[in-house]
């Protein structure tokens, strides 16, 4: 048996090879030449400062009778957003200061929401309503400014003018027609920020996961679940239908559930309804109701999304709810306000309720209403609601309130009981 060599100046290199030391480098006959230096490092980045802009147009309609307010009363129109912040015009048809004696109306635009130290650009315009194009404009836009952007230093801070116009030269110019002026305002909101050097731009399309799985219904493909709607079959996925809503959910996938169950029938539904409320549950849109039930009118769409926001209070889908809610305020007539008021009521749509009762309230539309058929349906299913009508009829200064808005006359379209009916898609 042979003895393995020892180094006298280094470790055993017997079986494995020799790594020296880390912090000793190999030796060299001659020392490296310098690195050359780095090249120099340059950055660069811009500031950015622009307007965000927006307008409003404020229709003063009335304004001799809003005359005689007093000094330093004003109108406000309705508060509009811009640049992230509230903005309203107010108007003061006997001027904003005592020292002018009522003698010219004052206009402003006023920061209406929190906020401090808000640069902005404004322009306030008195639309000539004669059509000679003669405005008379106050503008900051398109002009150099000494002292740059006018700043409010907080809520209720405003721009304008005390002495905008002569009351006596308002009067009988242009500018006032059939009682009304037009104001038009633009604000620009400044904004600053800064940008650096892009080194990449990788677009990325918007999301088209609703594609496929409404693609999922519309091609018929893996369905486990029929429902029976009015006789007509619709197959779907339990699975989605138990991911959008909760009441399916309890339903197919709850502790009550029964395996062997592969169709369910709906009752007190219609067919396109339930049609509409698969599109929505795949598509996450609402469906084009011309297609789908070959009208194209606004009755159809209305009643389409009174069944529709019934549906999506009965199995909890929120947005549908809202989706049909605001349908509904957008389309409110004469015909199907009755009916859409019972249904807010009925579904605790407190918007929607409100839109229906200030539309009925108003005088030029209760007696039209009261004659409709779904006004006895109203006074049949929701009589609470006749005490909140009347409380805003007083407030819109109706006072001479019919006394057949309690009548118990029966209208046209009613069930053998007298009950009324709502109408089919």
């Amino acid at each position: 048996m042979g003895v393995g060599r020892t180094s006298r100046g280094g470790p055993s290199t017997a079986g494995r090879p020799y790594f020296p030391p880390i912090s000793a480098p190999p030796a060299s006959s001659s020392p490296s030449p310098p690195s050359p230096p780095a090249p120099p490092v340059e950055t660069a980045s811009t500031s950015v400062t622009k307007t965000v802009n927006g307008s409003h147009h404020f229709k003063i309609a009335g304004y001799s009778l809003a005359k005689g307010i007093g000094v330093g009363k004003y109108i406000a129109s309705e508060s509009f957003t811009v640049g992230g912040f509230e903005w309203a015009i107010y108007f003061y048809p006997d001027g904003k200061s005592a020292e002018d004696g009522a003698a010219y109306v004052s206009l402003f635009i006023a920061l209406a929401s929190e906020g401090t130290d808000v640069r902005a650009l404004f322009e306030l315009t008195l639309v000539d309503q004669s059509g000679k194009g003669q405005d008379k404009v106050h503008t900051h836009f398109g002009r150099s400014l000494e002292g740059g952007p006018y700043t409010l230093k907080y809520r209720g801070s405003m721009w304008g003018y005390k002495r905008f116009f002569k009351r006596s030269g308002l009067e009988t110019s242009d500018y006032l027609k059939d009682d009304c002026l037009l104001v038009n305002c633009t604000v620009g909101v400044v904004q600053s920020h800064t940008e650096g050097p892009k080194i990449y731009r990788i677009p990325v399309p918007q999301s088209d996961m609703s594609q496929h799985i409404g693609h999922l219904l519309t091609s018929g493909k893996r369905t486990d679940i029929t429902f029976e709607v009015d006789e007509e079959m619709f197959p779907a996925h339990k699975v989605v239908l138990a991911a959008r809503s909760p009441v399916f959910r309890a339903q197919l996938f709850g502790p009550m559930k029964d395996k062997n169950m592969k169709c369910i029938k709906i009752e007190d539904m219609e067919a396109p309804v339930f049609k509409a409320l698969l599109h929505f549950m795949y598509w996450d849109e609402l469906p084009n109701i011309e297609e789908l039930t070959g009208l194209n009118t606004t009755w159809v769409s209305t009643l389409m999304a009174q069944h529709l926001l019934a549906a999506a209070d009965r199995y909890a889908l929120e947005r549908l709810k809202l989706l049909s809610e605001l349908k509904l305020c957008e389309d409110v007539a004469i015909n199907t306000v009755a009916n859409t008021l019972a249904l807010a009521e009925q579904h605790h749509c407190h918007q929607l309720k409100t839109v229906c009762l200030k539309f009925v309230a108003s005088p030029e539309n209760l007696k039209a209403v009261m004659q409709t058929e779904g006004f006895d349906y109203l006074q049949q299913s929701c009589p609470s609601l006749l005490t909140e009508l009347l409380e805003y009829v007083a407030k819109v200064g109706d006072h001479a309130v019919p006394p057949c808005l309690y009548s118990n006359e029966v209208l046209d379209g009613g069930d053998a009981n007298g009950r009324r009916v709502k109408p089919r898609l």
